[in-house]
Order: structure tokens, then sequence, then C-alpha cells
């Protein structure tokens, strides 16, 4: 096709198809527009807000979290044999069990001891 046939059909298209593509781009940045700011509501009303330590308000207590935790790991290498998924099950048990003890839709599922966080100690600086 020649540039004055492509101009002829160019001018026969009426807006819709002229702008399809415009529209296409800002329906899809109004919809995650929409979608970002349901998350972002879902994240304040949920509770999830106040235990994201990642927070710029945060950063000066950030360093006194405690990184000791009593959760042993499955080797991410190694030899996959008997030995070796009898003691990922054994693992996958004790967190099953530790994950299951605790009452769903009870008021002590935000508890520190469900959660597997220790008591604040004080500390002396």
């Amino acid at each position: 096709m020649s540039e004055e046939e492509l101009i002829a059909e160019a001018e026969h298209l009426n807006a819709w198809q002229r702008h399809k593509f415009m529209v296409l781009v800002g329906l899809t940045i109004a919809l995650s527009l929409v979608l970002v700011s349901v998350s972002l509501w879902l994240y304040n009303t949920s509770g999830a807000a106040q235990l994201d330590l990642s927070r710029p308000g945060y950063q000066s207590v950030r360093d006194q979290v405690g990184q000791d935790t009593d959760f042993e790991g499955y080797a991410s290498s190694g030899v996959i044999d008997e030995a070796a998924l009898d003691e990922f099950r054994k693992l996958y048990d004790e967190q099953l069990e530790r994950a299951t003890a605790v009452e769903s839709f009870g008021g002590s599922v935000m508890s520190n001891e469900a959660l597997g966080i220790d008591a604040p100690t004080a500390q002396t600086q």
C-alpha cells in the first residue's frame, strides 16, 4: 500500500478506531489506580501496616528487633533420600502442629505466644 492509500483509509476511520489504543492505555492506568487504591486500603484497615517494620517511621527501631528464632530450616541442597524426606516430614509436622494449635477465629490468634513473639525485654543503653 502506498502512503496516499493509507492516508485515505485513515480518513474513513471513526473516532473510536483512531483512538482505541490511547483509550486502552487510559483504561489500563485507571484500572491499575483503582486496584492499587483498594490494596492500600486493605493494607491499612487489616492492621498489616502496624506490623510492617520496613516503613520509614520504624527505621529507628529496626535494629532492636530480635533476629533469634527457633525455626530450623530445611537445607536447600543435598541428596534426596529417605532420611532427608523423614527430616523434612518431621520439620513440616512441627510447623503444622504450631500453625493448627491456635483457634483460627479466636481472640488469641494475634497474641504474642501465637505469633511466636517473645515478650519485650527492657534494654539498657
